[in-house]
């Protein structure tokens, strides 16, 4: 048994995304654990961090012991010993870096959305394609453990046909004005790439399609809650892009379902994200970490509204929850990130198929634009498959 090197460069590496998931949840992990088996070889990834600040480049170099790191991309790209490039940085500057990492004959992997429209992310991968490399798309949603015990119920037929779903996320996130807010301001700008759509409909794309199914058409109704914001410098701006979204979905297999995503919700609930499915043979929802489900036998039998002569004689004791079970854990846990870094060296390394290639990509900016556009238009988008 041999081991190897695969030398991979991490754009945006001091970002939270990069530096706390990627970095700290996967990668480094696997470097711990003296590397990752990949047939009779061991490959070990060797980690060259990019970014444009030295100083905090180094502080993050230091917590994970990585000894290379660069403000000079051109000169990682151009550096032969490093085969894989991932980013992480800055949303509206990502096509024209995965460009140059094409240009330069690396294999990408990248973050969401991996471009700004359907129509430049084919182009992204014909380009990628056209050179023989590999390629994929972070989609990590979909690794959380409640949503792996829900698929795992939907997959064993827990639920029989899927009759409908409804997915709820968010929190609120302050304007700056009352109190500091918890989101960079570039969320709330086009020109930053911001926008709740192009950020969450590509992850409940391929949650739900990788769930249940493919989705068919859209219709959707996106709005700005909050419409004036302080940036980090103290600046008041006027938010342009939407922070509250409400999208009906049809999907292939005739269930219909919906998307409640808001930064303008306060939470009450089971979670931050919470996705319920419900079918002939039993319904179950789920959250980030736990999965609850429910069968036909164990569904309660309800009449209807029970209103008494007064407020002490209506059903306001009845516990609904209470005919819920929780769904055991399946296996042990791992961050949800790791799962997408080691599919992606699997197929970097020995050409095994990753199911999270740019083409999957691709199909999450669709969601997120078709999304966009049934709110202007105020009509039903259709998603056609992409070729």
């Amino acid at each position: 048994m041999a081991t190897k090197t695969l030398g991979i460069i991490l754009n945006g590496a001091t970002g939270r995304i990069c530096r706390t998931q990627h970095i700290r949840g996967g990668l480094a992990q696997i470097i711990a654990e003296g590397g990752l088996l990949v047939g009779e070889d061991v490959i070990m990834p060797r980690l060259l961090l990019a970014g444009r600040n030295d100083a905090r480049l180094s502080e993050v170099a230091r917590e994970f012991s990585i000894k290379e790191w660069t403000t000079d991309l051109d000169g990682a790209l151009a550096d032969p010993d490093f085969e894989v490039f991932f980013d992480a940085a800055a949303t509206h500057l990502r096509l024209d870096t995965l460009n140059r990492a094409i240009d330069a004959g690396k294999h990408i992997y990248t973050e969401k959305p991996i471009a700004p429209s359907v129509a430049e992310g084919l182009e992204l991968m014909r380009r990628a394609d056209e050179k023989e490399l590999y390629h994929g798309a972070v989609e990590d949603k979909l690794f959380l453990p409640g949503f792996r015990k829900l698929r795992n119920l939907v997959e064993k037929g827990f639920l029989g046909r899927v009759i409908g779903f409804r997915l709820e996320f968010g929190w609120w996130v302050f304007d700056g004005i009352d109190a500091e807010s918890q989101r960079p301001s570039w969320n709330y700008t086009a020109a930053g790439g911001g926008g709740l759509l192009s950020d969450m409909h590509p992850h409940w794309r391929y949650v739900i399609e990788g769930i249940l199914g493919p989705i068919t058409r859209v219709a959707c109704s996106a709005w700005t809650a909050q419409p004036e914001r302080i940036d980090e410098q103290g600046k008041r701006y006027d938010v342009d892009v939407e922070d509250a979204t409400a999208t009906l979905l049809e999907l292939k297999n005739g269930a219909r379902g919906a998307i409640l995503s808001s930064w303008a919700r306060r939470v009450r609930g089971d979670d931050l994200v919470t996705f319920q499915i419900d079918g002939t043979g039993g319904s179950a929802v789920a959250g980030l970490r736990k999965c609850w489900a429910q069968s036909a036998a164990e569904t309660p039998r309800i009449e209807g509204f029970n209103m008494g002569p007064d407020a002490e004689t209506m059903d306001f004791e009845i516990d609904y929850d209470s005919n819920w079970i929780e769904v055991d854990e399946g296996a042990p846990y791992k961050n949800p990130y790791r799962f997408g870094w080691e599919g992606y060296i699997h197929h970097v390394v020995s050409g095994k198929p990753f199911p999270h290639s740019l083409a999957a990509g691709v199909r999450d900016v669709q969601l997120a634009e078709a999304s966009a556009t049934a709110s202007d238009e105020h009509s039903w988008v259709e998603l056609p498959e992409l070729t």
